[in-house]
């Protein structure tokens, strides 16, 4: 069900322009996070020789270079025309290009697998992108998505909200009201989420690990650097506010300590399910 106080047009327009923006840095700071996601990703999905694949929210390209390393013939979208282009440039030979998962530019039937790594929370009208992710799915087609998990488990965002929260913080005026980033934490509105769209063989279940950073400065700097919601609530703060903010941080990151760096859980949700076929 959409929510009312989302303002869809608004939320995609600053979305888009923050990924334009943070194409190098997500790619540095994610790269070894979401790499660790793709295998059981492109496994609950089938993904395997001559499959075709959708992937949605490419970004610079990881899921599908490592779908075709299977054989697969994929097509990588994005709504950021830098993420394109970089990703175009690391993996010359997979088709790339910039398309709205609300609105796909595919004829229906067109995928053995739609998979989306950590895209549908990015995404100011979600049921309407499964929509179309069931659309373009051939009959007996798999969809696999990534969300992450609620933010008490998976701590690398649970630390930046909870000192936001500490700091007595409010969301910046400026900032586009977007839909719950963590709504697919929850097991059943994930699943709920892709039974109305006709969707079967539900399933989601757990992938979690641990991150080692070398300090507090580096996941600081990594997280502002390559991400867009969250940058935008801390840096569009009053100067104090965002002292207090840092400070709530520290603190808070010390209790992830081990050795002389930092490991912070990694919680996600792995979505499955297939277009009935109705032979």
């Amino acid at each position: 069900m959409a929510n009312p106080l989302v303002y869809p047009d608004a939320f995609d327009a600053f979305e888009a322009a923050g990924w334009e923006e943070k194409a190098v840095a997500y790619e540095r700071f994610f790269g070894v996070i979401t790499d660790r996601v793709v295998a059981p990703l492109l496994a609950a999905a089938s993904v395997g020789v001559g499959a075709r694949v959708l992937d949605v929210g490419t970004g610079p390209g990881w899921v599908a270079a490592h779908a075709a390393g299977r054989e697969a013939s994929v097509v990588g979208i994005d709504v950021a025309e830098a993420m394109i282009v970089r990703a175009r440039s690391v993996h010359p030979g997979i088709e790339f290009r910039r398309a709205d998962a609300h609105e796909l530019p595919f004829a229906d039937a067109s995928f053995d697998a739609v998979v989306g790594n950590l895209a549908v929370m990015h995404l100011s009208r979600p049921e309407r992108a499964m929509a179309e992710f069931a659309r373009v799915l051939r009959p007996g087609g798999r969809l696999a998505l990534t969300a992450w998990a609620d933010p008490s488990q998976h701590r690398l965002a649970g630390v930046f909200l909870d000192a936001v929260a500490q700091a007595r913080a409010l969301p910046p005026a400026d900032l586009p009201r977007g839909p719950d980033f963590f709504r697919f934490s929850d097991d059943e509105a994930f699943a709920a989420a892709l039974r109305e769209q006709g969707l079967a063989s539900l399933q989601v279940t757990d992938i979690t690990f641990a991150q080692r950073f070398a300090s507090a400065d580096e996941l600081w700097d990594g997280m502002l650097g390559a991400t867009v919601r969250v940058s935008a609530l801390l840096t569009r703060q009053p100067a104090e506010v965002r002292r207090r903010i840092r400070a709530a941080f520290d603190r808070l990151v010390e209790g992830y300590r081990r050795g002389d760096g930092l490991e912070l859980p990694v919680a996600i949700k792995l979505a499955t399910a297939r277009k009935p076929d109705p032979r």
